[in-house]
């Protein structure tokens, strides 16, 4: 049996290196007592085991301008702690991101030496321009995508702080 290769425009790949453990790592991205604190401060939560459900929930100012309470909704596909995540990744708030169906998502925390990691996330996303448009941080509408995304997730690790980067704050 074949598998089909990914082409790489269906592929968007983001990486950070963070000076932290990789149950660190971990924690910030699936403990939403964490994920509220960087990004779009959004709590994002997590059944994690394979069919487990992804929902993440609307901030209070994204509730203000009209969003939808589940903003992005998905579905784990494998739980590796503390090292991989793989899941599927839709977008609810936007009609045509929302037609473009669930993406696969996929977290990959690498240690290294000197007490850093490297963060790799790689998303699908074959035939959804608006999603890739959205991720990328190309979307001024949108925030910052993945890039300010993991940008706040690392200096919340190394310094106890976010940054609001993702949001524009």
């Amino acid at each position: 049996m074949t598998t089909p290769t990914m082409k790489r425009e269906d592929v968007e790949v983001f990486q950070v290196s963070i000076k932290a453990t990789p149950e660190a790592v971990w924690n910030a991205i699936t403990d939403p007592e964490w994920n509220r604190r960087y990004g779009y401060q959004s709590p994002s939560e997590y059944e994690l085991r394979p069919g487990g459900a992804f929902r993440t929930l609307a901030s209070a100012e994204m509730r203000q301008h009209g969003g939808p309470e589940v903003i992005i909704d998905g579905e784990v596909i494998e739980s590796d702690p503390p090292r991989k995540l793989v899941q599927t990744w839709r977008p609810l708030w936007d009609p045509e991101s929302t037609a473009e169906g669930a993406k696969r998502l996929t977290w990959e925390i690498a240690e290294g030496q000197g007490g850093v990691c490297t963060l790799t996330v790689t998303h699908e996303v074959a035939n959804a321009p608006k999603t890739r448009y959205m991720v990328t941080g190309k979307d001024p509408n949108a925030g910052g995508g993945w890039p300010a995304v993991l940008e706040d997730l690392k200096r919340l690790l190394e310094t106890g702080q976010p940054a609001g980067t993702a949001t524009g704050a």
